[in-house]
């Protein structure tokens, strides 16, 4: 049986949908609707409903859909329940809002999600000035299950999503989080032969893990730090990563939520060449400030080299030998010695006993991306001097 890509993106891009703050018409008054789908528009999303029920304090939002700006079909939900509607400054607070339980098959592939509940969302009025602007924020969120199915088989769980936001104030960043409580994978509906054997022999046809995700934004100048985005896979390893930009302002996302509607508005098949140069352009606005990615291992590399040497009947020490050796010869071509040095012992270090490895990009200024891909096209070899890329092994 074979997945199609574009179907488990859709389904993937859905179980998105689902976390960000959904739906919050809470009025029949149609003053107050055009509010909200100028609110939603405001972030590049459309959403319409069927009818509403209930009073200005609480109320049902029926027959609920949402399109992103990226997406050409609308989503289809159901009903949204808003609880402790307020005015508050020309704009709305709501106590909770929660979404119906979700359901999407598609070509074999099903995906299921318990109700999305969010608490304390913040519609700003008309016109709203402050930092986030006309943006709809709300302060925490929880989602208990997510669930994709391939025929009447589990792909994929995720069990106990939490998110939390805390708004900027008083010149502070923004801070946001998200943790999981565990997800679980089966990869024996893995079709692809050589894929099938490896996950056979490492022994990790069903996997179990969590994520952890943590960060802040700066609105007014733009400046995003993802300070942890942690993937861990029980008996393999902890894969983490950080980035930090400059530029990603309120302005920059409505340029490129304005970029995405262009696009999905293209037909199928269209020359999106011109776009795609101004996506590139756009892209300019940004700056570099630092990223990191980083391996924490739990077995899994002690298995890999194992998996590999067997395959050369050899021993994974011997692979890890001729790995070590290998280094240098692939790192000469960048032309940094110094760099060439420091992954070699790091490799090396990591080989003979296995904990952590981490790669570091850490320029002593920010660097616009303009300057990167120039860089990138002129002279490759030198971006990892610019960058200030370093690696270590086996160290906190």
């Amino acid at each position: 049986m074979t997945i199609q890509r574009s179907t488990l993106k859709k389904l993937a891009f859905s179980t998105f949908l689902l976390t960000l703050p959904l739906n919050a018409a809470f009025a029949q008054d149609a003053a107050v609707a055009d509010r909200l789908k100028a609110a939603f528009a405001a972030q590049g999303v459309d959403i319409s409903w069927t009818g509403v029920t209930g009073d200005n304090s609480s109320m049902v939002l029926q027959g609920v859909s949402i399109k992103p700006a990226a997406e050409k079909e609308a989503l289809a939900i159901g009903d949204v329940k808003l609880e402790g509607v307020t005015e508050a400054n020309g704009g709305y607070e709501i106590a909770t809002v929660s979404s119906s339980p979700f359901e999407h098959s598609k070509d074999g592939v099903t995906l299921n999600v318990t109700p999305f509940i969010i608490h304390d969302m913040s519609v700003p009025a008309e016109g709203a000035s402050g930092p986030l602007g006309s943006m709809l924020i709300y302060k925490t969120a929880e989602l208990e299950n997510v669930t994709v199915k391939v025929a009447d088989k589990t792909a994929f769980s995720m069990d106990g999503l939490a998110l939390q936001i805390t708004p900027p104030a008083d010149g502070k960043a923004m801070e946001f989080s998200a943790t999981t409580e565990k997800f679980n994978a089966d990869l024996t509906l893995v079709e692809d032969p050589k894929s099938k054997e490896a996950i056979e022999a490492l022994g990790y046809q069903n996997i179990t893990g969590n994520f952890e995700l943590g960060g802040t934004w700066q609105p007014s100048d733009g400046k995003m730090d993802l300070t942890k985005y942690d993937i861990s896979v029980e008996n393999a390893g902890t894969l983490g990563m950080t980035f930090g930009l400059g530029g990603y302002t309120l302005d920059f996302v409505k340029s490129l939520q304005e970029m995405q509607k262009k696009m999905a508005a293209q037909p199928e098949g269209a020359d999106n060449s011109a776009e795609g140069m101004a996506l590139l352009g756009l892209l300019q606005q940004l700056s570099f400030n630092s990223a990191s990615i980083r391996f924490d291992d739990d077995s899994l590399t002690g298995k890999a080299l194992d998996y590999i040497g067997k395959q050369q009947g050899m021993s994974g020490k011997d692979i890890a030998n001729q790995a070590k050796a290998i280094v240098p010869f692939g790192m000469a071509q960048l032309n940094n010695p110094e760099l060439t040095a420091e992954v070699t012992a790091a490799v090396s270090k990591y080989l003979d006993d296995p904990k952590s490895l981490e790669i570091s990009a850490e320029p002593p200024a920010a660097v616009p991306f303009a300057l990167i891909m120039a860089g990138a096209m002129s002279n490759p070899a030198d971006l990892t001097k610019t960058l200030g890329v370093h690696v270590k092994a086996n160290e906190d």
